[in-house]
């Protein structure tokens, strides 16, 4: 899985919440620097390259889906920046976070209580 730049990124959240859209359709959905109508139809085209994306043909117009689910993405996401940035360990990142105060000691134990409580049996 190639890794998006951040504008690619916004264009995949776009159409995971919209499920199926045409260009004109995600133009519409951003709200800052919107690009021009070709520019995001090349950086969807690039999406499709890249296999993030597929389409249905309407004549000479294009719907787009995304192929990569959100989870699918984040499980990838998540497990490069750990890697990258945390020496792949989760104790580390979770450090980091509690040292910076985003993750508060209640959610610490609610994590401790997920970790601890046996796994359902699928």
């Amino acid at each position: 899985m190639q890794k998006l730049t951040n504008k690619e990124e916004e264009i995949m959240h776009i159409l995971w919440k919209l499920k199926k859209a045409f260009v004109k359709e995600v133009q519409a959905e951003i709200t800052e620097d919107q690009p021009h109508y070709n520019t995001l139809s090349t950086i969807v085209r690039n999406l499709e390259e890249k296999g993030y994306v597929s389409h249905n043909a309407f004549g000479n117009t294009h719907q787009y889906y995304p192929i990569v689910s959100i989870e699918e993405y984040r499980k990838r996401f998540m497990s490069n920046a750990i890697d990258n940035y945390f020496g792949s360990s989760y104790k580390s990142m979770v450090s980091f976070f509690a040292k910076e105060e985003k993750i508060s000691a209640a959610e610490l134990r609610e994590i401790l209580a997920m970790i601890e409580s046996p796994k359902e049996e699928k």
